[in-house]
């Protein structure tokens, strides 16, 4: 969704302040779009695609499990979640591994520059994450959500009435991590995560 009425709403002023706090200011491009938007409808059936995962960076492989993610984040500032509809417990709210991207930082660390695929990183079905606390995804109509970019999360069936809205857009980074600038709160993240000093 491209059109003005979506490319204004990732846009206000407000978002603009809080991209440029946890992403470093100036560091991301505004958003042109707001990318998919996965629609659930209420359904009793299982949607077939739950799974827990971290949304990739960069790739160009025609299978996505191909698609990389690394330490530094490359090709991803934010991980978004723009709600276009009320959501609640039962709308199928994106279910959230708090503190997982810590554990996801540490993982990616050995594999450098080059990153982990999502098939590397899902071999292990997630378990370094297991024990965080799960939250969901609710609020009202125009509730954005602005996570850390590795964070581990998951679709879930809708067991509400009423079919729910989302959109998914990454933020995008205006260019690699530069060591010469002061770390963004989302680099601070990674840098504890790993043990690295400042």
């Amino acid at each position: 969704m491209a059109t003005p009425a979506f490319v204004q709403a990732a846009n206000t002023p407000r978002l603009h302040r809080a991209y440029d706090q946890l992403a470093g200011q100036g560091r991301w491009i505004a958003p042109r779009g707001l990318g998919t938007f996965p629609i659930r409808f209420p359904s009793p059936d299982a949607p077939g695609d739950d799974g827990w995962h971290v949304d990739m960076s960069f790739g160009d492989s025609a299978d996505f499990m191909d698609w990389r993610v690394n330490v530094k984040s490359s090709g991803r500032a934010l991980l978004m979640l723009f709600l276009f509809s009320d959501v609640g417990p039962d709308d199928a709210p994106t279910r959230i591994r708090k503190g997982s991207h810590m554990a996801i930082a540490r993982e990616l660390l050995p594999h450098g520059e080059a990153g982990a695929t999502l098939r590397q990183l899902s071999a292990g079905g997630w378990s370094s994450t297991a024990g965080c606390p799960q939250e969901l995804a609710t609020g009202a109509a125009g509730t954005v959500y602005l996570c850390h970019p590795f964070l581990v999360h998951a679709a879930q069936p809708h067991r509400g009435t009423r079919p729910r809205f989302m959109a998914q857009p990454p933020l995008l980074p205006k260019a690699e991590f530069d060591p010469a600038l002061p770390p963004s709160p989302v680099q601070i993240a990674i840098r504890k995560a790993c043990g690295l000093t400042f």
